[in-house]
């Protein structure tokens, strides 16, 4: 204990302010105890002092003009987190909330995330505080050719250095005006971003790949329950791509989601989200129209909340997929109040240290986002071998595959926490196993690695 808090005071003293990855970092840290204990190998390599400390860190400037001709000025990131066990892999996040604390907690967490997938792809995050809300389709496209301009003097060799994808804010759209400014500028085809569109080297399945992911985590651990998916009332935040494959799958496996959120508040249906009218509708709004999740509201004559999110809702699995953060000490109190046995986090660190060990204490099953959100990474890694090998799998073997990486991503995070000491913790489990991987690779690299 006393090695985790010397490492995390070094931490907070050279990154003021960032208070995300802090958190992040105090999370796996404390996590790693058992692990640290019984192996002191770790210690003696400083492990921790290096694994903290991004390889590489980029900022840089963002120009574009909008449609009035007003030249417009936002910022860039990359962080290039740990390269120990692949090339660096993790999303491009557009928002406005984007600052450096952000993108370096979202690339700490890639590390272990990309681990526990069993693919060799090391952390990596980037992006911009650029919103793509409310701008035409020509102004996203300039936004996205300007920052791919200085991002691809990063990216080395593309797939073998730093392969991005996409994140919140960064979906097909723009995928594709980055990839047509790279294939400008390096005259190459090579696949040096997944999340692409199918006609120039997407792969099936990536869309939908981290809500698919995050229910298929869910089925898991209801199994170590001895239940599964069928009749359970389900609440999503959310309304991007990972809450509409989880409520895609969720239907397909029998279950019922009530709830859907935006920026702006959420709704309550309590006959579910269903096949049909309402899941087409739903789509049609948020994939074509951007518009927002009031609409569904109107359409159907459910429930609006506005600004509120779900967690009042009572369900038996809640699935917060919108931001960090968003269920705080009380929301998870309610939770379990009503009822709640499990909570997966389909987006990244949604629940605060506080509610994780409400859950915990109180024997839900909770899964971490590096752990139940890692489809999405999966498929993206996917994507690089389709490439690689110039083939496309079909949509059946890449859910196949999606399936298995995130049943084995279970098993070593369950049997990680058995044998570190903690069982059914997943936290433990997910951290420890995930460590476990890139922390030999390093040893093995050596001081340089």
């Amino acid at each position: 204990m006393d090695y985790v808090d010397q490492v995390y005071e070094k931490v907070l003293a050279k990154n003021p302010g960032q208070k995300e990855f802090h958190q992040a970092v105090k999370e796996v840290l404390e996590s790693l105890i058992p692990c640290l204990e019984k192996h002191p190998k770790f210690k003696e390599n400083a492990i921790l002092e290096r694994i903290v400390e991004p390889e590489r860190q980029v900022i840089f400037r963002v120009p574009w003009m909008d449609d009035s001709g007003k030249i417009r000025v936002n910022r860039g990131f990359r962080i290039q987190f740990n390269s120990a066990i692949g090339p660096y892999k993790g999303g491009l996040r557009f928002h406005p909330s984007v600052y450096i604390g952000i993108i370096k907690f979202l690339g700490f967490e890639q590390i272990f995330k990309n681990s526990l997938t069993g693919l060799p792809m090391g952390g990596a995050k980037g992006g911009s505080d650029f919103d793509p809300k409310g701008k035409s389709d020509v102004e996203v496209m300039r936004f996205c050719q300007s920052f791919m301009m200085e991002l691809q003097r990063h990216l080395g060799y593309a797939v073998y250095t730093d392969c991005p994808a996409g994140d919140i804010g960064v979906g097909g759209r723009e995928i594709g005006y980055m990839m047509g400014t790279w294939k400008k500028i390096k005259n190459s085809s090579e696949g040096v971003l997944t999340g692409k569109d199918l006609e120039f080297g997407g792969s099936l399945i990536r869309p939908e790949a981290t809500g698919y992911g995050a229910t298929y985590f869910a089925v898991e651990m209801l199994k170590v329950r001895g239940q599964d998916m069928k009749g359970k009332v389900c609440t999503v935040s959310g309304s991007g791509n990972v809450a509409q494959y989880t409520v895609e799958k969720v239907n397909q496996l029998g279950g019922k989601v009530v709830t859907l959120s935006d920026s702006n508040g959420s709704i309550y249906d309590p006959d579910g989200i269903t096949f049909g009218k309402k899941f087409d509708f739903f789509l049609e709004l948020k994939q074509v129209r951007r518009g927002r999740i009031k609409e569904y509201a109107e359409e159907f004559g459910v429930e609006y909340r506005p600004n509120k999110l779900p967690w009042d809702i009572k369900c038996d699995i809640a699935f917060p997929s919108a931001t960090q953060n968003e269920i705080e000490k009380a929301d998870a109190q309610t939770l379990v109040d009503n009822g709640c046995i499990a909570v997966v986090e389909g987006a990244n660190m949604p629940s605060t240290p506080e509610a994780v060990d409400i859950f915990i204490d109180a024997g839900v099953s909770f899964a971490p986002g590096k752990a139940a959100n890692a489809g999405g990474v999966a498929v993206s890694g996917l994507e690089m071998s389709q490439n690689s090998m110039r083939l496309s799998w079909t949509r059946e073997e890449v859910d196949n595959r999606l399936k298995g990486i995130m049943e084995h991503i279970h098993k070593a995070a369950y049997e990680a926490a058995e044998k570190y000491g903690k069982p059914k913790n997943y936290v433990v489990g997910a951290n420890i196993a995930g460590f476990l991987k890139v922390a030999n690779a390093m040893i093995a690299l050596g001081v340089i690695g």
